[in-house]
């Protein structure tokens, strides 16, 4: 029973958008206390009386069910909602855990280990020099700020130190090691966020969100978001990746180029387009002078974080550029069915071939009977507001990319966008493919 005038009250609740962050509401005479043992248990004041619980392993309320009888035996009291006891109670593993012999126990030490890097990093209290793709993924060189610097391995739940270097001379070591064993694929600066990590700082920004008399814009599936403002997008890519090269064609269109010669992204500047309108072209060649090997288009409705994953998977050249489709373990459509299987996605079959949909009909994702895949979503499932398309030999991994990014990511409705009336004649609803797998595959429920 909660006391009638407690000190501090802490009542902790999942969080209204992420699946798993946990927020915790402070009230109470002696609050400050409350707001202490959360800060010093990893939470994150997000406003005077708000804090949230957001980790890369998903494991919020694992560790909030140990934070609350620290607060008890400080004589806070603590509530609990039925929601979060439920997510407390459940049961879960991560399916495909590239350390099968170790045990849950074991699993949530690697993962903590890789939560102190990346509070780390968030704080400030280590500098990433450099990074690089070792053919498997993310690796970095940086010096925290006691001086100690050190190589990382892995991506969210997965990073580790693999190498330390101490002493004044260290952090040029370490950078001179990190350039011998990486080389060419070395870039200067941290790596891009990954979805995990955007996720995470998309969860602290919703409760950032200043309270006014106008409700903010509605977190949706990304699928149901707003377009996105695409020469931004192309823009922010290019500053971001040094090895791609800004050319302007004669006309509207923008044109980048990889370094390599045989990666080319393409955006059309065209004023009229509708949402349905093709205005991105994603390509890759067998050489600078060769046939074109793949390709994907995207339409201007297409949302903004569906762009980052496609330009995302289309720069990580190490991650695909090795595998085909013959090359795969799994065979396409049974990888495209691994995440949406864990997300209620309906399948069925028709003449064009086999169709996913998702719960409430708003997105489609189509594996034609030309090994084509294609994705469309948007409010009206007759008419949608926007469409990616692959051609027959997208590498694997870049489409299961996508197919995770529909499946689990948010973003803004953004009511303030004209919609633009559907045609007279529907078009078709178009298809999309499976996704890649990274380090480890997304939990699963159990």
């Amino acid at each position: 029973m909660i006391p009638t005038a407690p000190g501090a009250l802490v009542r902790l609740d999942t969080h209204p958008t992420h699946c798993s962050a946990v927020v915790a509401t402070v009230a109470g005479p002696e609050a400050h206390r409350a707001v202490a043992g959360l800060e010093a248990d990893g939470w994150h004041v997000v406003a005077e009386s708000t804090l949230v619980l957001v980790r890369i392993d998903r494991e919020e309320p694992y560790w909030a069910a140990k934070t609350a009888p620290v607060l008890t035996a400080d004589s806070i009291t603590v509530d609990i909602s039925p929601r979060l006891q439920d997510a407390m109670a459940e049961e879960w593993t991560w399916a495909n855990y590239p350390m099968p012999w170790c045990t849950r126990d074991e699993i949530r030490e690697v993962s903590d280990q890789a939560q102190q890097i990346h509070d780390a990093l968030r704080r400030g209290h280590l500098r990433i020099h450099a990074h690089a793709h070792d053919g498997h993924t993310t690796v970095a060189v940086g010096t925290y700020t006691d001086g100690t610097s050190v190589h990382l391995h892995g991506e969210d739940h997965l990073r580790v130190v693999s190498l330390a270097y101490d002493g004044a001379e260290g952090e040029e070591e370490a950078i001179q090691e990190f350039r011998r064993l990486y080389g060419d694929s070395v870039r200067t600066g941290p790596a891009p966020l990954t979805h995990t990590e955007r996720e995470a700082e998309q969860a602290r920004e919703t409760l950032l969100a200043p309270s006014t008399t106008t409700a903010p814009p509605a977190h949706v599936p990304v699928y149901l978001a707003g377009p996105a403002d695409h020469e931004a997008v192309l823009g922010k890519f290019l500053t971001d990746n040094a090895a791609w090269t800004k050319h302007r064609r004669p006309g509207e269109d923008t044109y980048a180029a990889h370094e390599s010669l045989v990666l080319s992204v393409e955006l059309r500047h065209r004023p009229d387009a509708g949402p349905r309108d093709e205005i991105w072209s994603f390509a890759a060649y067998e050489s600078p002078v060769g046939d074109r090997i793949w390709h994907a288009t995207a339409t201007a409705g297409t949302p903004e974080d569906i762009i980052w994953t496609l330009l995302g998977a289309v720069a990580d050249e190490h991650g695909w550029s090795t595998t085909t489709w013959a090359a795969s373990t799994i065979a396409p459509d049974r990888k495209a069915v691994l995440p949406l299987a864990d997300y209620s996605w309906e399948m069925a079959t028709t003449e064009a071939g086999s169709v996913r949909t998702s719960p409430e009909g708003a997105c489609r994702i189509l594996h034609d009977r030309h090994s084509t895949w294609s994705a469309a979503g948007g409010e009206d499932p007759q008419h949608p507001s926007w469409t990616v398309q692959f051609s027959q030999s997208t590498p694997p991994e870049i489409i299961q990319q996508l197919v995770f990014e529909i499946t689990e990511g948010l973003g803004l409705r953004r009511p303030g966008r004209p919609r633009t009336p559907p045609s007279s004649a529907p078009r078709p609803v178009p298809a999309i493919g499976p996704p890649a797998t990274g380090s480890a595959s997304p939990p699963t429920r159990r």
